[in-house]
């Protein structure tokens, strides 16, 4: 299974990227933004989150992707949705530190959402944000995902505490319209 765009390539997780995820989320920006991202990001970390992604995907619960860069292989990021009730899936994105700023969260988030809409009905595509990461909402709403409104104490970071989410939302007659 992979989905190719703009000279991007987006496959699914293996074990074998254990090292170059681990590199790549070993930087205090993601944990800074993800919640249950732990810092410092270790291998071990990255084995158990690629066990859980496999098990999630032969479930068909959930579709994480690495995002490559189609020409050099080198990992730029990931891409996922976890399916959920109704037909409903929820949309998250990460960028490496040195591929941030170059819209591959953009091409890599509808490519999947295209995918997530034609091969598996997905009727509402929802995506969450820290209302301060200014950054991801400039991706959802460049994919054209709308902004609905302020979810309280919705997120829960690693150290205990809680922050407040944006809920984005895109149905599929919007998707490409941005």
């Amino acid at each position: 299974m992979e989905l190719r765009t703009d000279g991007l390539l987006l496959r699914p997780w293996r074990m074998d990227d254990a090292p170059e995820l681990a590199a790549a989320c070993d930087d205090p920006e993601i944990a800074r933004w993800i919640p249950g991202i732990p810092s410092p990001y270790t291998e071990e970390d990255a084995r158990e989150f690629l066990e859980l992604t496999l098990g999630h995907w032969d479930a068909g619960e959930a579709y994480n992707f690495v995002i490559l860069d189609a020409e050099s292989g080198a990992i730029l990021g990931s891409v996922g949705m976890r399916a959920q009730r109704m037909r409903v899936g929820h949309f998250g994105y990460w960028v490496a530190r040195d591929a941030r700023g170059r819209g591959i969260a953009t091409k890599a988030l509808t490519a999947l959402c295209r995918w997530a809409v034609d091969e598996l009905g997905v009727q509402r595509l929802e995506l969450v944000t820290d209302p301060m990461n200014t950054a991801s909402q400039r991706v959802a709403e460049k994919v054209g995902f709308q902004r609905e409104g302020v979810l309280r104490s919705s997120l829960e970071y690693p150290d205990g505490r809680r922050r407040d989410s944006l809920m984005f939302s895109l149905l599929p007659e919007e998707l490409g319209r941005a």
